[in-house]
């Protein structure tokens, strides 16, 4: 499956987890940080930074995604596989 259309499947199985996923410029000095889930007014926000790769941020919202429960939910079997891996390092991920 191609990268963004896997990006694309990953970000619609965050929203119905009721997850919003916000893109955006991180430009905190000195940080490596590359994105964060918050809450903000009882709402889960994820924001990534914008100038990652597409496999960067598909590992993000993996990692993310493993602390949720989805048993009630249908995942494609290749996102379920990337869920299962998400201990190991993820191919083109930065941390």
């Amino acid at each position: 499956m191609d990268d963004g259309v896997l990006l694309n499947q990953i970000e619609e199985l965050a929203g119905k987890l009721g997850i919003e996923i916000r893109y955006g410029n991180i430009a905190v000095e000195e940080s490596h940080r590359t994105g964060g889930l918050c809450r903000v007014k009882g709402q889960y926000v994820l924001i990534i930074h914008s100038r990652l790769t597409v496999k960067e941020k598909i590992g993000i919202i993996i990692k993310t995604l493993k602390g949720f429960e989805m048993d009630d939910l249908y995942v494609i079997p290749v996102i379920r596989e990337l869920l299962d891996k998400s201990g190991e390092r993820i191919e083109g991920e930065n941390t």
